[in-house]
C-alpha cells in the first residue's frame, strides 16, 4: 500500500462565495469523479463557512454510504486548532513579542543593519548561527521561530541600543523571561505541528496520542508555580475543550486501528484527562469501532449477494427465477444471522492482541496489508481511516503552486489553463515518483527556471 494524494480540480469559483456557491461546485466535482459514495471524510479548516458547507453535504449525498451515516464527515483541521489554540495563549505576552518582533524588524530592514547586527554579535562572543527571521502574525510557529532565534541574541541588543539613537524598542529583560518561559512550552506544539504536517505517511493514526498528550500538559501547566504560564494554559485549555469532542472521535477509531496502541492508548489518556469517569468516554470509542464494523459488513454482505445473485442468474437461466430469488433470501437471512457474531469476534480477537512494540520504522500500512487475511473487515477500514489527512497544510502547498505559475509574467492564463497545468503536475509527479507529495522543491524551481526564460525574452 502507498498513501496516495492527487489533485482533482482546480477551478475558480466565481463570487458569491457562499455556502451553497462552494457547496454546489465541490457536489459537481464529487459527481464528475464518481466519487461521491467514497468518501470517508472531508478536512477542512475552522470557519462558519465552512461548518455550513457540510451540513449541507450531507443533505446531498446518500448517508449510508458515509461513515458512521455522516457523522464525522468534517474532519477539522488539527494545524489551524493548533494555531488558534497558541494564538490564544500568546496574547499573554502580547506587547512583550511585539518589542521582540520591532527589534526584529528593525535590525532586518537594510543589509548595513543587518552587518552591524552580525558585527556586534561577534564581539560579544555570540555565534551567528542563525540569522534573525521575522514572523508571520497569524501564524504561530514563524512566531516561535523568531522568538527561538532571537533570545540567542539577547545580549546583542542592548548593546546596539547604545550605538543606535533610532533604536527605540529594547525589550526589557521581563520580555525575555517571558518569553523564554512560554517558548520552552511551545515547543511541544510546535513539534506536534510538524508532525501533523507530513504528507508522505499517514497522520490519523497520529493524531489522538500527540492531542491527549497536550491535553495533559496543559493540565499540569495549570499547577506551574509561574503565573504567566498558569495565565497562558487557562486560556489555551479553553480553546482546546472548545475543539476537542467535535474531532476526537474518528481519530480514536484511528488510534485503535494501530496495532502499537489499540483500545490501550485510550484507555490510558482518557484515564488521564477524564479521571473516574473515563470508562465511559472508552466505551463510546468501542461502540463507535463497533458501530463502523457493522457498517462494513453490512456493505460488504449486500456486495457479495449481489454478485452471487448476478452470476446464479446467468448459469441457471430463466426456469430457475424463483428457486434462486428464495435461496438468495435464504442467504441473506444466513448471512444477518451469523454476521454479528463474525464481526464481534474479528474486532474482539484484535484487540485481546497483544499491542506490538513501538518502533521508529514501523510501517502501519505494510502491517494492515499482511494482516489482511487475519482480519479482512478491520483491513478495509484501516484503509480508509489511515488516509485520512488531518491537516490542510500539505494541500495549501498547491496554491503556493499556483502563486508561482500565474506570475506578473503568466497572469492571463485562462483558469482551465491553470487547471491542467496544476492537475497534470500533481499526476505526473505520484506517477514518477510514486508518492503523495503533490508538490515538491523540484517542481517548485521548474516553474522559476520558466519565469527566468520569460523574463530573458522579454
Amino acid at each position: 500500500w502507498i498513501l496516495q494524494s492527487r489533485i482533482l480540480r482546480f477551478i475558480y469559483v466565481p463570487t458569491p462565495h457562499n455556502k451553497e456557491v462552494l457547496c454546489d461546485a465541490l457536489v459537481d466535482c464529487l459527481l464528475d469523479w464518481n466519487i461521491d459514495r467514497k468518501l470517508s471524510t472531508i478536512t477542512l479548516d475552522n470557519c462558519s463557512t465552512n461548518d455550513a458547507i457540510i451540513n449541507i453535504l450531507v443533505d446531498k449525498l446518500d448517508s449510508s454510504s458515509l461513515f458512521l451515516k455522516g457523522r464525522v464527515l468534517h474532519m477539522r483541521c488539527c494545524a489551524h486548532i493548533l494555531n488558534l489554540i497558541v494564538k490564544d495563549g500568546l496574547e499573554v505576552i502580547g506587547q512583550g513579542i511585539e518589542r521582540i518582533r520591532d527589534s526584529v524588524v528593525f535590525w532586518t530592514a537594510t543589509q548595513g543593519r543587518i552587518e552591524n547586527f552580525e558585527e556586534m554579535a561577534r564581539q560579544v562572543k555570540v555565534s551567528c548561527t542563525k540569522k534573525l527571521c521575522l514572523d508571520c502574525k497569524t501564524r504561530w510557529n514563524s512566531t516561535y521561530s523568531m522568538l527561538e532565534t532571537a533570545f540567542l541574541y539577547k545580549d546583542v541588543f542592548p548593546r546596539l541600543k547604545q550605538r543606535e539613537r533610532l533604536y527605540t524598542r529594547l525589550p526589557t529583560e521581563e520580555d525575555w523571561d517571558k518569553a523564554k518561559e512560554i517558548c520552552d512550552k511551545l515547543k511541544l506544539f510546535y513539534t506536534v505541528t510538524e508532525l501533523f504536517s507530513g504528507r508522505n505517511y499517514p497522520t490519523a493514526n497520529c493524531y489522538f496520542p500527540k492531542v491527549c498528550g497536550i491535553r495533559v500538559a496543559l493540565t499540569t501547566w495549570l499547577q506551574s508555580p509561574s503565573e504567566i504560564i498558569r495565565m497562558m494554559a487557562s486560556k489555551m485549555k479553553e480553546k482546546y475543550e472548545k475543539y476537542w469532542d467535535v474531532c476526537h472521535v474518528i481519530m480514536g477509531i484511528a488510534a485503535v486501528l494501530d496495532p502499537r496502541y489499540k483500545l490501550r492508548l485510550v484507555s490510558y489518556y482518557f484515564e488521564k484527562i477524564y479521571g473516574d469517569g473515563a470508562w465511559v468516554e472508552v466505551e463510546k470509542i468501542r461502540q463507535n469501532c463497533y458501530d463502523l464494523l457493522l457498517e462494513y459488513q453490512s456493505k460488504l454482505r449486500l456486495d457479495d449477494i449481489s454478485a452471487g445473485g448476478s452470476s446464479s442468474s446467468c448459469l441457471s437461466g430463466s426456469t430457475n427465477f424463483m428457486e434462486d430469488d428464495f435461496l438468495s433470501s435464504y442467504d441473506l437471512y444466513i448471512n444477518s444471522g451469523s454476521s454479528n457474531v463474525n464481526v464481534k469476534s474479528e474486532l474482539d480477537f484484535y484487540l485481546e492482541e497483544n499491542v506490538l512494540l513501538r518502533t521508529i520504522d514501523f510501517d502501519i500500512l505494510n502491517w494492515w496489508k499482511t494482516n489482511g487475511v487475519k482480519f479482512p473487515t478491520l483491513q478495509r477500514i484501516a484503509r480508509d481511516i489511515l488516509a485520512i489527512p488531518i491537516s490542510t497544510i500539505a494541500l495549501e502547498s498547491a496554491f503556493s503552486t499556483s502563486g508561482r505559475l500565474v506570475s506578473p509574467h503568466r497572469s492571463r492564463l485562462h483558469p482551465t489553463t491553470v487547471e491542467a497545468l496544476m492537475c497534470s503536475q500533481s499526476w505526473s509527479w505520484n506517477e514518477m515518483h510514486a508518492t503523495s507529495s503533490t508538490t515538491s522543491p523540484s517542481c517548485l524551481a521548474t516553474f522559476d527556471d520558466d519565469e527566468d526564460c520569460d523574463n530573458d525574452n522579454v
